[in-house]
Protein backbone atom coordinates (compact mmCIF):
# COMPACT_ATOMS: atom_id res chain seq x y z
CA UNK A 1 0.00 0.00 0.00
CA UNK A 2 2.53 2.45 0.90
CA UNK A 3 4.31 1.23 -2.72
CA UNK A 4 1.31 2.50 -4.46
CA UNK A 5 1.08 5.89 -2.53
CA UNK A 6 4.40 6.29 -3.22
CA UNK A 7 4.22 5.75 -6.60
CA UNK A 8 0.38 7.64 -6.60
CA UNK A 9 2.37 10.97 -5.33
CA UNK A 10 5.44 10.68 -7.75
CA UNK A 11 3.76 9.20 -10.89
CA UNK A 12 0.71 12.07 -10.51
CA UNK A 13 2.62 15.24 -10.63
CA UNK A 14 4.81 13.71 -13.52
CA UNK A 15 1.87 12.83 -15.45
CA UNK A 16 0.54 17.03 -14.82
CA UNK A 17 4.20 18.25 -15.84
CA UNK A 18 4.38 16.29 -18.70
CA UNK A 19 0.31 16.78 -19.72
CA UNK A 20 1.12 20.79 -19.17
CA UNK A 21 4.48 19.82 -21.25
CA UNK A 22 2.62 18.71 -24.44
CA UNK A 23 -0.69 21.03 -24.17
CA UNK A 24 1.95 23.91 -23.89
CA UNK A 25 3.78 22.76 -26.98
CA UNK A 26 0.66 22.55 -28.88
CA UNK A 27 -0.90 25.76 -27.73
CA UNK A 28 2.15 27.80 -26.75
CA UNK A 29 4.66 27.37 -28.37
CA UNK A 30 7.00 29.93 -27.23
CA UNK A 31 6.61 28.72 -23.19
CA UNK A 32 7.53 25.32 -24.67
CA UNK A 33 10.26 26.60 -26.63
CA UNK A 34 11.93 28.33 -23.62
CA UNK A 35 11.34 26.28 -20.97
CA UNK A 36 12.38 23.13 -22.76
CA UNK A 37 13.28 23.44 -26.10
CA UNK A 38 15.91 26.12 -25.51
CA UNK A 39 17.88 24.46 -22.87
CA UNK A 40 17.66 20.99 -25.42
CA UNK A 41 18.81 22.84 -28.27
CA UNK A 42 22.02 24.66 -26.11
CA UNK A 43 22.94 21.92 -25.30
CA UNK A 44 22.83 19.89 -28.22
CA UNK A 45 24.78 22.97 -30.18
CA UNK A 46 27.54 23.04 -27.84
CA UNK A 47 28.14 19.14 -27.57
CA UNK A 48 28.03 18.30 -31.51
CA UNK A 49 29.19 22.17 -33.28
CA UNK A 50 32.77 20.87 -34.00
CA UNK A 51 31.45 17.14 -35.22
CA UNK A 52 28.49 19.00 -37.32
CA UNK A 53 30.57 22.02 -38.83
CA UNK A 54 33.30 19.17 -40.02
CA UNK A 55 30.70 16.81 -41.57
CA UNK A 56 29.06 19.86 -43.24
CA UNK A 57 32.06 20.68 -44.58
CA UNK A 58 32.79 23.87 -43.14
CA UNK A 59 36.24 23.73 -42.02
CA UNK A 60 39.39 24.62 -43.20
CA UNK A 61 42.77 23.24 -42.85
CA UNK A 62 44.62 25.46 -39.90
CA UNK A 63 47.61 27.91 -39.98
CA UNK A 64 51.10 26.99 -40.57
CA UNK A 65 51.18 28.79 -36.95
CA UNK A 66 48.63 27.03 -35.56
CA UNK A 67 49.64 23.47 -37.05
CA UNK A 68 52.82 24.24 -35.84
CA UNK A 69 51.89 25.20 -32.10
CA UNK A 70 49.39 22.46 -32.24
CA UNK A 71 52.61 19.62 -33.22
CA UNK A 72 55.25 21.47 -31.06
CA UNK A 73 52.80 22.13 -27.68
CA UNK A 74 50.39 20.10 -27.73
CA UNK A 75 52.58 17.12 -29.13
CA UNK A 76 49.81 16.32 -31.28
CA UNK A 77 50.55 14.49 -34.45
CA UNK A 78 47.13 15.14 -36.03
CA UNK A 79 45.80 18.52 -36.71
CA UNK A 80 42.48 19.46 -36.76
CA UNK A 81 40.31 21.33 -39.14
CA UNK A 82 39.31 24.54 -38.08
CA UNK A 83 35.55 25.24 -37.87
CA UNK A 84 33.85 28.90 -37.52
CA UNK A 85 34.37 30.71 -34.10
CA UNK A 86 31.25 31.05 -31.86
CA UNK A 87 31.49 34.54 -30.76
CA UNK A 88 27.90 35.03 -29.17
CA UNK A 89 24.66 32.42 -28.19
CA UNK A 90 21.82 34.53 -27.30
CA UNK A 91 18.36 32.48 -26.71
CA UNK A 92 14.66 34.52 -27.54
CA UNK A 93 11.13 33.20 -27.49
CA UNK A 94 11.39 32.24 -30.91
CA UNK A 95 14.80 30.33 -31.30
CA UNK A 96 18.50 31.37 -30.87
CA UNK A 97 20.95 33.03 -32.49
CA UNK A 98 24.62 32.32 -33.27
CA UNK A 99 27.36 34.76 -34.07
CA UNK A 100 30.09 33.26 -35.80
CA UNK A 101 33.57 34.09 -37.13
CA UNK A 102 34.08 32.64 -40.54
CA UNK A 103 38.06 31.70 -40.71
CA UNK A 104 40.05 32.31 -43.83
CA UNK A 105 38.79 30.41 -47.09
CA UNK A 106 34.87 30.33 -46.10
CA UNK A 107 32.38 32.55 -47.45
CA UNK A 108 28.67 33.24 -45.84
CA UNK A 109 27.93 31.35 -49.09
CA UNK A 110 29.52 28.24 -47.85
CA UNK A 111 27.07 28.60 -44.32
CA UNK A 112 23.69 29.51 -46.47
CA UNK A 113 24.61 26.85 -48.61
CA UNK A 114 24.70 23.87 -45.56
CA UNK A 115 21.43 25.65 -43.85
CA UNK A 116 19.30 22.96 -44.36
CA UNK A 117 21.85 19.99 -42.94
CA UNK A 118 22.60 22.57 -40.03
CA UNK A 119 18.49 22.42 -39.26
CA UNK A 120 18.06 18.72 -39.32
CA UNK A 121 21.74 18.39 -37.08
CA UNK A 122 20.70 20.71 -34.26
CA UNK A 123 16.54 19.74 -34.51
CA UNK A 124 15.22 23.35 -34.99
CA UNK A 125 12.59 24.05 -37.00
CA UNK A 126 14.29 26.40 -39.85
CA UNK A 127 18.15 28.00 -39.53
CA UNK A 128 18.40 31.29 -41.89
CA UNK A 129 22.20 32.76 -42.28
CA UNK A 130 22.94 37.01 -42.41
CA UNK A 131 26.01 38.23 -42.81
CA UNK A 132 26.32 40.83 -40.39
CA UNK A 133 29.66 42.70 -41.04
CA UNK A 134 32.86 41.51 -43.63
CA UNK A 135 33.65 38.18 -41.91
CA UNK A 136 31.40 37.74 -39.64
CA UNK A 137 27.18 35.97 -39.83
CA UNK A 138 24.84 35.07 -37.91
CA UNK A 139 22.79 31.78 -37.31
CA UNK A 140 19.02 32.60 -36.53
CA UNK A 141 17.64 29.53 -35.79
CA UNK A 142 13.16 29.21 -34.49
CA UNK A 143 12.59 26.53 -32.56
CA UNK A 144 9.21 26.10 -34.04
CA UNK A 145 6.83 27.63 -36.84
CA UNK A 146 6.36 30.97 -35.94
CA UNK A 147 4.27 31.66 -39.22
CA UNK A 148 1.41 29.05 -38.37
CA UNK A 149 -0.04 31.27 -35.26
CA UNK A 150 1.93 35.18 -35.96
CA UNK A 151 2.65 37.10 -33.19
CA UNK A 152 4.42 40.05 -33.81
CA UNK A 153 7.44 41.05 -32.00
CA UNK A 154 7.04 43.84 -29.48
CA UNK A 155 10.26 46.18 -30.20
CA UNK A 156 8.75 47.94 -32.67
CA UNK A 157 11.14 49.73 -35.42
CA UNK A 158 12.39 53.65 -35.28
CA UNK A 159 11.87 55.70 -37.89
CA UNK A 160 9.87 58.55 -39.53
CA UNK A 161 8.52 55.82 -42.41
CA UNK A 162 9.11 52.87 -41.10
CA UNK A 163 6.28 50.56 -40.47
CA UNK A 164 5.81 46.77 -39.36
CA UNK A 165 3.52 44.84 -41.31
CA UNK A 166 4.15 40.92 -40.98
CA UNK A 167 6.51 38.65 -39.15
CA UNK A 168 9.64 36.84 -40.64
CA UNK A 169 10.10 33.26 -40.45
CA UNK A 170 13.18 34.16 -38.53
CA UNK A 171 10.54 35.93 -35.69
CA UNK A 172 11.84 38.74 -36.69
CA UNK A 173 9.61 41.55 -38.22
CA UNK A 174 9.27 42.58 -41.80
CA UNK A 175 9.43 46.09 -42.15
CA UNK A 176 8.46 48.62 -45.05
CA UNK A 177 10.94 51.31 -44.91
CA UNK A 178 10.14 54.17 -47.50
CA UNK A 179 13.56 56.04 -47.42
CA UNK A 180 15.20 53.03 -48.34
CA UNK A 181 12.82 51.15 -50.56
CA UNK A 182 10.23 53.70 -51.79
CA UNK A 183 8.21 51.82 -54.05
CA UNK A 184 7.02 48.08 -53.76
CA UNK A 185 4.96 45.54 -55.64
CA UNK A 186 2.45 43.21 -53.77
CA UNK A 187 0.40 40.29 -56.15
CA UNK A 188 -1.55 37.64 -54.98
CA UNK A 189 -4.28 35.55 -55.94
CA UNK A 190 -7.74 35.90 -54.71
CA UNK A 191 -8.07 34.18 -50.89
CA UNK A 192 -4.02 34.57 -50.76
CA UNK A 193 -3.71 37.02 -47.88
CA UNK A 194 -3.24 40.05 -50.38
CA UNK A 195 -5.63 42.25 -48.88
CA UNK A 196 -4.72 41.21 -45.45
CA UNK A 197 -1.55 42.21 -45.99
CA UNK A 198 -2.73 45.84 -47.71
CA UNK A 199 -4.77 46.43 -44.66
CA UNK A 200 -1.98 46.16 -41.75
CA UNK A 201 0.08 48.39 -44.00
CA UNK A 202 -2.80 50.85 -43.95
CA UNK A 203 -2.96 50.42 -40.04
CA UNK A 204 0.19 50.92 -39.82
CA UNK A 205 0.28 53.78 -41.86
CA UNK A 206 -2.64 55.19 -40.15
CA UNK A 207 -0.84 55.91 -37.56
CA UNK A 208 2.23 58.17 -38.94
CA UNK A 209 1.74 61.45 -40.20
CA UNK A 210 1.52 60.96 -43.53
CA UNK A 211 -1.17 61.77 -46.59
CA UNK A 212 -2.86 58.30 -47.65
CA UNK A 213 -4.08 58.03 -51.32
CA UNK A 214 -5.95 55.00 -52.70
CA UNK A 215 -7.03 54.20 -56.21
CA UNK A 216 -9.63 50.96 -56.46
CA UNK A 217 -11.20 51.01 -59.50
CA UNK A 218 -13.48 48.16 -58.08
CA UNK A 219 -15.95 51.06 -57.16
CA UNK A 220 -13.83 51.47 -53.77
CA UNK A 221 -15.19 47.91 -52.14
CA UNK A 222 -11.76 47.68 -50.67
CA UNK A 223 -10.32 51.15 -49.81
CA UNK A 224 -13.62 53.32 -48.87
CA UNK A 225 -13.63 51.76 -45.49
CA UNK A 226 -10.73 53.67 -45.19
CA UNK A 227 -11.98 56.83 -45.81
CA UNK A 228 -11.68 58.91 -42.70
CA UNK A 229 -7.70 58.22 -43.14
CA UNK A 230 -7.63 58.53 -46.96
CA UNK A 231 -6.72 62.36 -48.43
CA UNK A 232 -7.93 61.02 -51.79
CA UNK A 233 -9.79 58.70 -53.17
CA UNK A 234 -10.44 57.36 -56.68
CA UNK A 235 -12.74 54.28 -57.57
CA UNK A 236 -13.13 54.74 -61.45
CA UNK A 237 -10.30 54.92 -64.42
CA UNK A 238 -11.60 58.37 -65.04
CA UNK A 239 -11.14 59.41 -61.55
CA UNK A 240 -8.00 57.39 -60.96
CA UNK A 241 -6.09 59.31 -64.66
CA UNK A 242 -7.09 62.39 -62.75
CA UNK A 243 -5.68 61.99 -59.65
CA UNK A 244 -2.48 60.31 -60.98
CA UNK A 245 -2.14 63.59 -62.87
CA UNK A 246 -2.50 65.55 -59.48
CA UNK A 247 -0.17 63.65 -58.18
CA UNK A 248 2.45 64.21 -61.16
CA UNK A 249 1.68 68.21 -60.75
CA UNK A 250 2.00 67.84 -56.78
CA UNK A 251 5.66 65.85 -57.39
CA UNK A 252 6.69 69.06 -59.83
CA UNK A 253 6.00 71.72 -57.00
CA UNK A 254 7.50 69.57 -54.48
CA UNK A 255 10.82 70.12 -56.94
CA UNK A 256 10.27 73.42 -57.40
CA UNK A 257 10.12 73.65 -53.58
CA UNK A 258 13.74 71.44 -53.64
CA UNK A 259 15.30 73.72 -56.04
CA UNK A 260 14.90 76.67 -54.26
CA UNK A 261 16.27 75.26 -50.70
CA UNK A 262 18.87 73.31 -52.77
CA UNK A 263 18.08 70.05 -51.07
CA UNK A 264 18.24 66.63 -52.40
CA UNK A 265 15.03 65.45 -51.13
CA UNK A 266 12.23 66.51 -48.64
CA UNK A 267 14.28 65.32 -45.82
CA UNK A 268 16.52 67.49 -46.19
CA UNK A 269 14.42 70.30 -45.68
CA UNK A 270 13.83 72.37 -42.56
CA UNK A 271 10.22 70.78 -40.87
CA UNK A 272 8.65 74.08 -41.03
CA UNK A 273 8.51 73.97 -44.91
CA UNK A 274 9.03 70.02 -45.45
CA UNK A 275 5.76 68.88 -47.37
CA UNK A 276 3.91 65.98 -46.05
CA UNK A 277 5.05 62.18 -47.32
CA UNK A 278 2.40 60.93 -49.89
CA UNK A 279 1.65 56.93 -49.81
CA UNK A 280 0.03 55.65 -53.02
CA UNK A 281 -2.37 52.66 -52.86
CA UNK A 282 -2.95 51.07 -55.68
CA UNK A 283 -5.59 48.32 -55.16
CA UNK A 284 -5.87 46.12 -58.19
CA UNK A 285 -2.96 47.52 -60.96
CA UNK A 286 -4.31 45.70 -63.71
CA UNK A 287 -7.87 47.63 -63.71
CA UNK A 288 -5.36 50.50 -65.18
CA UNK A 289 -4.02 48.29 -68.02
CA UNK A 290 -6.86 46.70 -69.46
CA UNK A 291 -9.39 49.14 -71.75
CA UNK A 292 -12.56 47.61 -73.56
CA UNK A 293 -12.05 49.87 -76.92
CA UNK A 294 -9.82 52.27 -78.63
CA UNK A 295 -11.67 55.38 -76.91
CA UNK A 296 -9.89 53.72 -73.63
CA UNK A 297 -6.25 53.07 -75.08
CA UNK A 298 -5.51 57.01 -75.08
CA UNK A 299 -6.50 57.07 -71.02
CA UNK A 300 -4.83 53.54 -70.40
CA UNK A 301 -1.27 55.20 -72.13
CA UNK A 302 -1.34 58.80 -69.75
CA UNK A 303 -2.44 56.20 -66.48
CA UNK A 304 0.83 54.18 -67.00
CA UNK A 305 3.39 56.94 -68.02
CA UNK A 306 1.99 58.82 -65.01
CA UNK A 307 2.91 55.91 -63.38
CA UNK A 308 6.18 55.18 -64.45
CA UNK A 309 7.05 58.92 -63.71
CA UNK A 310 6.29 58.60 -60.60
CA UNK A 311 8.18 55.32 -59.81
CA UNK A 312 11.30 56.96 -61.30
CA UNK A 313 11.26 60.64 -60.11
CA UNK A 314 8.83 61.15 -56.97
CA UNK A 315 11.26 59.31 -54.64
CA UNK A 316 12.75 62.45 -53.84
CA UNK A 317 9.46 63.82 -53.35
CA UNK A 318 9.01 61.43 -51.03
CA UNK A 319 5.70 59.92 -52.93
CA UNK A 320 6.04 56.09 -52.54
CA UNK A 321 4.00 53.50 -54.28
CA UNK A 322 2.18 50.22 -53.32
CA UNK A 323 1.22 48.72 -56.62
CA UNK A 324 -0.72 45.56 -55.84
CA UNK A 325 -2.68 43.02 -58.09
CA UNK A 326 -3.69 39.60 -58.86
CA UNK A 327 -1.87 39.41 -62.00
CA UNK A 328 0.96 40.91 -63.26
CA UNK A 329 3.11 40.37 -66.67
CA UNK A 330 4.33 42.07 -70.11
CA UNK A 331 1.08 40.74 -71.57
CA UNK A 332 -1.06 43.63 -69.52
CA UNK A 333 0.01 45.98 -72.26
CA UNK A 334 3.01 48.63 -72.75
CA UNK A 335 4.59 50.00 -69.97
CA UNK A 336 4.35 46.97 -67.47
CA UNK A 337 7.75 45.82 -67.83
CA UNK A 338 9.18 49.45 -67.54
CA UNK A 339 6.88 49.79 -64.33
CA UNK A 340 7.76 46.60 -62.53
CA UNK A 341 11.55 47.54 -62.87
CA UNK A 342 10.74 50.84 -60.50
CA UNK A 343 9.26 48.51 -57.76
CA UNK A 344 12.02 47.84 -55.73
CA UNK A 345 10.28 45.85 -53.10
CA UNK A 346 8.50 42.60 -53.99
CA UNK A 347 6.14 40.61 -51.81
CA UNK A 348 4.46 37.45 -53.66
CA UNK A 349 1.61 35.70 -52.17
CA UNK A 350 -0.06 32.30 -53.31
CA UNK A 351 -0.31 32.87 -57.31
CA UNK A 352 -2.43 31.20 -60.18
CA UNK A 353 0.70 30.52 -62.23
CA UNK A 354 4.59 30.62 -62.16
CA UNK A 355 4.68 33.21 -64.59
CA UNK A 356 3.01 35.54 -62.28
CA UNK A 357 5.79 34.44 -59.78
CA UNK A 358 8.74 34.96 -62.31
CA UNK A 359 7.30 38.44 -63.18
CA UNK A 360 7.24 39.14 -59.03
CA UNK A 361 10.52 37.53 -58.09
CA UNK A 362 12.62 36.28 -60.60
CA UNK A 363 14.00 39.45 -62.01
CA UNK A 364 15.43 39.72 -58.16
CA UNK A 365 16.02 36.63 -56.30
CA UNK A 366 15.05 33.30 -58.84
CA UNK A 367 16.10 30.89 -56.26
CA UNK A 368 12.63 32.10 -54.77
CA UNK A 369 10.53 31.18 -57.33
CA UNK A 370 10.26 27.99 -55.88
CA UNK A 371 9.36 28.82 -52.62
CA UNK A 372 6.35 30.96 -54.22
CA UNK A 373 4.99 28.21 -56.29
CA UNK A 374 5.03 25.73 -52.83
CA UNK A 375 2.69 28.14 -50.64
CA UNK A 376 -0.15 25.72 -49.79
CA UNK A 377 -3.70 27.06 -50.32
CA UNK A 378 -4.79 26.43 -46.54
CA UNK A 379 -2.25 29.45 -45.32
CA UNK A 380 -3.42 32.34 -46.48
CA UNK A 381 -0.85 35.47 -45.43
CA UNK A 382 2.01 33.79 -46.44
CA UNK A 383 4.04 35.32 -48.84
CA UNK A 384 7.50 35.27 -50.08
CA UNK A 385 9.11 38.82 -49.88
CA UNK A 386 12.08 39.73 -51.98
CA UNK A 387 14.75 42.55 -52.36
CA UNK A 388 16.98 43.99 -55.42
CA UNK A 389 20.01 42.36 -53.24
CA UNK A 390 18.93 38.84 -53.94
CA UNK A 391 18.05 38.00 -50.45
CA UNK A 392 14.35 36.80 -49.74
CA UNK A 393 12.38 35.43 -47.20
CA UNK A 394 8.98 34.11 -46.05
CA UNK A 395 6.77 36.15 -44.05
CA UNK A 396 3.69 36.10 -42.59
CA UNK A 397 0.90 38.89 -42.09
CA UNK A 398 -1.17 38.54 -38.83
CA UNK A 399 -4.74 38.24 -39.12
CA UNK A 400 -6.67 41.54 -38.91
CA UNK A 401 -10.53 42.36 -39.72
CA UNK A 402 -11.81 44.92 -41.55
CA UNK A 403 -13.72 46.42 -39.23
CA UNK A 404 -10.96 46.48 -36.92
CA UNK A 405 -8.87 48.35 -40.26
CA UNK A 406 -11.69 50.65 -40.41
CA UNK A 407 -11.79 52.05 -36.75
CA UNK A 408 -8.21 52.34 -36.66
CA UNK A 409 -8.59 54.91 -39.29
CA UNK A 410 -11.42 56.51 -37.86
CA UNK A 411 -8.86 56.81 -34.59
CA UNK A 412 -6.31 58.77 -36.49
CA UNK A 413 -8.72 60.57 -38.83
CA UNK A 414 -7.65 64.04 -37.27
CA UNK A 415 -4.06 63.01 -38.92
CA UNK A 416 -5.71 63.11 -42.60
CA UNK A 417 -3.37 66.28 -43.83
CA UNK A 418 -5.77 68.39 -46.28
CA UNK A 419 -3.68 68.83 -49.76
CA UNK A 420 -5.47 71.53 -52.22
CA UNK A 421 -3.74 69.42 -55.08
CA UNK A 422 -5.54 66.52 -54.24
CA UNK A 423 -9.14 68.22 -52.90
CA UNK A 424 -10.89 67.41 -55.55
CA UNK A 425 -10.84 63.78 -54.53
CA UNK A 426 -11.06 63.98 -51.22
CA UNK A 427 -13.52 61.34 -49.83
CA UNK A 428 -16.63 61.91 -48.48
CA UNK A 429 -17.25 60.60 -45.29
CA UNK A 430 -20.88 60.71 -43.40
CA UNK A 431 -21.30 61.99 -40.08
CA UNK A 432 -22.49 59.61 -36.88
CA UNK A 433 -26.01 61.05 -37.76
CA UNK A 434 -25.56 60.02 -41.17
CA UNK A 435 -24.47 56.94 -40.63
CA UNK A 436 -27.34 56.44 -37.92
CA UNK A 437 -29.94 57.27 -40.66
CA UNK A 438 -32.69 59.86 -41.05
CA UNK A 439 -33.71 61.69 -38.28
CA UNK A 440 -38.07 61.52 -38.22
CA UNK A 441 -39.57 65.04 -38.84
CA UNK A 442 -42.97 63.91 -36.51
CA UNK A 443 -42.25 63.25 -33.07
CA UNK A 444 -44.13 60.04 -32.27
CA UNK A 445 -46.78 60.30 -29.49
CA UNK A 446 -47.07 57.37 -27.05
CA UNK A 447 -49.94 55.32 -26.89
CA UNK A 448 -52.41 55.59 -23.85
CA UNK A 449 -54.75 53.73 -22.28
Amino acid sequence: MAELTALWEVGLPLAGAGGGLAYAKARAPRVYWSLVGLPVARVRFAVSYRATMDVCGLTVQPSRLRAFLVRNLARRIDVQPVPPKVRRVRGSSTGMRVTLRLPAGLEPADVIAASERLRHAWGVHSVAVVETRPGFVELRMTGYDVLRRVKMPRHRPAGPMTVPVALREDGTAFVRDYRKVPHALTLGANQSGKSMYLRNLIVELARLPVALVGIDCKRGVEQRRYAPRLSALAITPDEASGLLDALVDEMEDRFDLLSQHEAADIWDLPEDVRPVPIVLLVDEVAELFLVTGKKDEERRDRMVMQLIRLGQLARAAAIYLEICGQRFGSDLGKGATSLRAQLTGRVVHRVNDKQTADMGLGDIAPDAVAAVTAIPPDKPGVAVAGDSSGGWSRIRTPELSAEEASAVCAQYARLTPALPALAPYRPVVPTEAESAGPVPLVKPIPATD
